[in-house]
């Protein structure tokens, strides 16, 4: 499951399992695994003074995303379940510290869409790709989904990323605007943390009231409920 770590006045959260720190665990967003980021979050959120947040993964993956064999066994479940993914989009885009992404490798589908709601983002720069691999599963993307990824990315890069399935690499995806900035594989986690630690200071109320004047227009398309009518797989 989930977990924090603390670097002064920067959290990290690893998507990963602390037991398998280093694993190359797929960090899919299983139901606990959602329960356990929110609760997480709230634990950050509750934290005194200057703060800002980090979150990165260990081994192979950032994040695949949906948690497919388990969304595939829960048909009943898909609405909420997406909504779920959905609102933590959301939270993110207007968390009230600073956030950092440090995408240690792959970070594929609703993955990608966790590390873009973050503030920045920093590419490991020899190995992994941010793709939206929906077009090759034949799934649609969500209202909600596709609010943050043409919000977030201009539309070239949308029609790119999303109708093609383009595996972007550090460099690809810095020209792209969907990071940052790259680092090595050893360094990826530790310019994250510095970045972050840089602007922990700008932790004030003003923050979420700035954050959710900026990113007001998706907001209320990640709030869209999901049901049969607006989405339908295999379309």
């Amino acid at each position: 499951m989930p977990y924090l770590e603390r670097r002064g006045d920067v959290f990290v959260l690893y998507l990963g399992s602390e037991e398998q720190h280093g694993a190359d665990e797929e960090n899919r967003f299983h139901p606990d695994v959602l329960a356990r980021l929110n609760a997480l979050l709230d634990e950050v959120e509750g934290a005194e003074g200057p703060a800002a947040l980090v979150t990165t993964a260990t081994g192979k993956f950032f994040s695949n995303g949906l948690h497919t064999d388990w969304l595939f066994a829960n048909p009943g479940e898909m609405h909420g379940y997406l909504d779920s993914v959905h609102a933590l989009y959301a939270r993110l885009l207007t968390f009230p510290l600073p956030t950092v992404a440090a995408v240690n490798g792959h970070a594929f589908g609703a993955g990608a869409m966790l590390a873009t709601s973050h503030d920045f983002r920093v590419m490991r720069a020899d190995r992994g790709y941010w793709s939206l691999p929906e077009i090759h599963l034949g799934m649609p993307f969500t209202v909600a989904m596709n609010a943050l990824l043409t919000h977030r990315l201009t539309n070239q890069v949308a029609v790119k990323a999303m109708t093609t399935g383009h595996r972007f690499g550090a460099d690809e995806a810095i020209s792209a605007g969907i990071v940052d900035t790259k680092a090595g594989a050893d360094s990826v986690l530790d310019i994250a943390v510095e970045q972050a630690a840089g602007l922990a200071a700008n932790r004030k109320p003003n923050l979420a009231v700035i954050k959710r004047a900026l990113h007001g227009a998706v907001l209320a398309d990640l709030a869209t409920p999901t049901t049969p009518e607006n989405l339908a797989f295999g379309v």
